[in-house]
């Protein structure tokens, strides 16, 4: 009751800080001040990330150690280009927490915690905001003159924001429900932010779901890495050590093949426990060489139930490190209706929809903006049974099946991204630069 009290005054007492958003308005911006965040301000993940690392790597504000890890990065032999549009861009990641500007800083990166003094000044001076949820990944209440960009976190196959008719922000039910909203949707999307997508066959779903016209079609950055090599990661420890395990595995066995399962996050994920037979499923895992890495969603209830099935073949990745480190690491994608699905298309490696609760999730959570078995190129499993056939289909005669000849695979890749080959960043860096001269 007290935690709800408290969290309570919280939601209400951001009213307060309304004059602090309105004098925003009169600090003088630079429009080479760019700043990022991510979820709320708690993670160094998604979109955010991959672009910010991209810009500070190739603008003249870097650090010199940060100018000698790209220089020692290059000397690898990696495909770094110079990109003279970044020259002139000063990125700075603003967060909400203290570890993760610990870790940007000692990694030679320009990183704020949001209440400190820098980080407002920083907050206040930036010309563009670049997020993944909404502008208060980074600091709402500063951010009145700064053009605010949408990175968004996947391209969706279930209806999202406004065309969600489950979401009860946007669509509520009487007037109370609408004036106990007002708080949130003062900080929410708006028909003047820009999102961000992958196609012009995404952008009409974007501009419904966002209602703007302003949709940039750049790409998804977090997947340059999937397709190119035009920057370095930079991986904080939980991930390293995440790492090393996929790593230690695939050294113990040579035949050994990763598989990543990503569920979305929903009520009905607690029955993946009633479905599955833990301790056969591990021993079928042993025998056909398989490291069955779980991601859960950041939002998932269940993390400590799936620690408790860790082992030697099941790797339970916490719940809230990047889930793009270990995509590139996977040999199978197993998902049910995350998103992440289209982005592992650019591997053409096998996807495994693992869809116990189907009909549930479609009546009582979301509606999707396509068919689901047309849009979902690979195979369909409903039990364990079915899983485990899945997964051996995946990965027979010890070779991951190449999907690069199937015609449902590669037409559902085409309508999603406009580009294939070519990195996203140096794109989106030139098309908001456009945006700023025009403004």
């Amino acid at each position: 009751m007290k935690k709800k009290i408290i969290n309570g005054l919280k939601y209400w007492g951001q009213l307060l800080l309304l004059p602090v958003y309105w004098l925003s308005f009169l600090v003088p911006g630079n429009k080479n001040i760019w700043v990022f965040g991510s979820t709320f301000g708690r993670r160094f993940a998604d979109n955010p990330r991959y672009f910010y690392l991209y810009v500070s790597q190739h603008s003249a504000y870097q650090s010199d150690k940060l100018a000698q890890r790209v220089d020692a990065w290059k000397k690898e032999g990696h495909e770094w280009k110079a990109n003279e549009d970044c020259l002139t861009i000063r990125a700075v990641w603003i967060s909400h927490n203290k570890e993760i500007v610990s870790f940007l800083q000692s990694n030679g990166y320009e990183a704020y915690y949001y209440h400190s003094l820098k980080g407002i000044w920083m907050a206040l001076r930036a010309g563009v905001y670049l997020f993944d949820n909404y502008s208060k990944d980074i600091n709402f209440w500063q951010s009145g003159r700064a053009l605010k960009v949408n990175m968004w976190h996947g391209i969706p196959l279930k209806k999202i924001q406004a065309d969600n008719r489950f979401d009860l922000f946007r669509h509520p039910k009487n007037s109370w429900e609408k004036f106990k909203c007002f708080p949130r949707n003062l900080s929410d999307e708006k028909p003047s932010h820009y999102v961000l997508t992958t196609s012009e066959f995404m952008r009409p779903i974007f501009s419904s779901a966002f209602r703007t016209e302003h949709v940039l079609v750049s790409g998804y950055p977090r997947n340059d890495r999937l397709i190119s090599d035009v920057l370095e990661n930079v991986l904080p420890e939980l991930e390293e050590k995440e790492l090393e395990k996929i790593t230690s595995f695939r050294e113990r066995d040579s035949r050994g093949k990763m598989v990543y399962y990503m569920p979305t996050f929903r009520d009905s994920e607690k029955k993946f426990f009633d479905v599955m037979q833990l301790e056969s499923f591990q021993q079928f895992l042993k025998e056909n060489h398989i490291l069955f890495c779980v991601k859960l969603h950041p939002k998932s209830k269940l993390n400590a139930q799936f620690k408790e099935l860790q082992g030697e073949a099941i790797q339970v990745i916490d719940k809230d490190a990047d889930p793009y480190t270990f995509l590139e690491e996977a040999d199978v994608l197993v998902t049910d209706y995350s998103s992440i699905y289209f982005d592992f298309l650019l591997t053409d490696k096998p996807v495994v929809f693992f869809d116990y609760d189907l009909e549930e999730y479609l009546s009582d959570t979301r509606e999707m903006y396509f068919d689901y078995e047309a849009f979902t190129p690979g195979m369909k499993a409903k039990n364990q049974e079915e899983l485990e056939e899945a997964l051996k289909e995946a990965v027979c005669h010890r070779k991951v099946t190449d999907m690069t000849e199937n015609e449902k695979y590669q037409e559902i890749k085409r309508n999603v991204f406009d580009e294939t080959q070519n990195a996203a960043s140096p794109r989106m860096v030139q098309d908001i630069k456009d945006i700023l001269k025009i403004r």
